[in-house]
């Protein structure tokens, strides 16, 4: 590629603006706007881009209506419910608190569909009560949270699975049930290494919680538990769309918050509103930068050209995939994954359907390495996340996270080597791929 042509220079500008502290969001739409300057077209043509783009997919309703059902859970007494329930069912064994962390997350992740919604809902309360008299070093407890967080965008419902189907004209309730099985995957494996090291550092038991009071237990936490079998029933039967299953999820969470457990006044209703914007909006302009940059990246017609470069390489699907995982890995180190599926993603999609990948396969294996860059060092932002949560430095943290980064990275690996494990459930339900 000539460094001097617009496309390098429009990349390097990308990456200069970014480098220079420039929100990544509006570093995109600036390097965009430096080629279309450069290469004589219509400035127009980014506005015209970005509003067919925003306009034309229903898809983008569901992420701030997935924020805003997350936001109401967190505001009412849900997420305590749910935590005392994870606590009676796995409290009990050795390193019980910390297989309450990761069983939290996964019940959780089927109501935000967000890492850091699941990290911000629990990180405070997890983190005291797993290092409160000494239970469980800080560094560990404030890691534990990281990585189970990682498990929400892959349970369904996913907003970057939202964002990839946006991208890449693939069925959003495939990919969601696609996610499932490596969603459970990964907390299996995080169980599995809990419970080594629970035996090597001598974790603490939980009292247990008597059977007697499980029926209780079970009960009160009930309609949060009904979340997501509602939200996925309703969206699978035909009953909804994906973006009206969001606006169900948010209503029901809202009237069981409001109107079942009377936990939630007018101000906390606001709060959650004026919450869910704020991040909204983040999201938002990142889109509207994407779709920008991806006028410029299929204006340069990038992906055909990386399409035929890789087929003069000869490359067989398992070493293609192969290389995609490598290169996310990298990539997570450093940019964030929304800027990866938005970016990245939309020049990689058409290779592997030109190697005969499943869309649905390729997707979610791209999600789950993706989410793993949240908690690989230098900068994940989970990483951060909790460092200003909970107050352990950023070396013990990233210390703590690393034995359970390699037994993810493990888990990926048998998500790319057999897609049954992501493709059994579609199947199940219908899909042809």
């Amino acid at each position: 590629m000539n460094p001097t042509s617009p496309f390098a220079l429009s990349v390097l500008a990308i990456v200069g603006l970014s480098l220079a502290g420039l929100p990544v969001a509006y570093a995109m739409i600036g390097g965009s706007i430096l080629w279309l300057l450069m290469s004589g077209q219509d400035m127009g043509s980014a506005a015209e881009q970005l509003l067919n783009g925003m306009m034309s997919s229903q898809l983008l309703l569901a992420i701030p209506l997935f924020i805003l059902a997350a936001e109401f859970m967190n505001s009412g007494s849900i997420m305590d419910r749910l935590l005392r329930f994870c606590n009676a069912l796995v409290g009990r064994f050795r390193g019980g608190l910390a297989q309450v962390n990761v069983v939290q997350s996964i019940i959780f992740s089927s109501m935000s569909g967000s890492a850091l919604a699941d990290a911000a809902a629990s990180g405070k309360l997890m983190q005291s009560m797993m290092t409160r008299d000494g239970k469980y070093p800080p560094a560990f407890a404030a890691a534990l949270t990281c990585v189970s967080s990682v498990i929400g965008p892959i349970i369904p419902p996913s907003i970057p699975l939202v964002l990839y189907a946006l991208v890449s004209d693939t069925s959003v309730g495939y990919l969601f049930l696609g996610g499932v099985v490596p969603g459970l995957l990964l907390g299996v494996v995080q169980s599995a290494l809990i419970a080594v090291l629970a035996r090597r550092r001598n974790f603490p038991v939980e009292p247990r919680v008597p059977l007697r009071e499980m029926p209780r237990v079970t009960w009160e936490a009930m309609p949060g538990l009904l979340m997501p079998v509602i939200l996925l029933g309703c969206m699978y039967s035909g009953i909804t769309t994906p973006t009206e299953a969001a606006a169900v999820a948010a209503a029901y969470a809202l009237l069981v918050s409001a109107l079942l457990y009377r936990s939630v006044a007018l101000i906390d209703v606001y709060r959650s509103l004026v919450n869910s914007a704020r991040v909204t909006v983040s999201i938002g302009m990142l889109i509207a930068g994407a779709l920008v940059f991806n006028f410029v990246i299929t204006s340069e017609n990038i992906p055909k050209t990386l399409s035929v470069a890789l087929a003069a390489w000869q490359l067989s699907p398992v070493l293609f995939l192969i290389c995609v995982n490598v290169l996310l890995l990298v990539l997570g180190c450093f940019l964030e994954g929304t800027t990866i599926i938005l970016v990245i993603l939309p020049v990689l999609t058409p290779t592997a359907a030109a190697l005969g990948i499943d869309p649905v396969h390729f997707g979610v294996m791209c999600i789950v390495n993706i989410m793993l860059g949240l908690v690989t060092p230098p900068y994940g932002l989970l990483l951060f996340m909790m460092n200003k949560i909970t107050n352990v430095s950023l070396t013990d943290l990233i210390g703590e996270v690393m034995p359970f980064l390699y037994v993810m990275i493990g888990a990926l690996a048998a998500i790319m080597l057999w897609p049954d494990l992501v493709l059994f459930l579609p199947r199940l339900l219908g899909y042809k791929g």
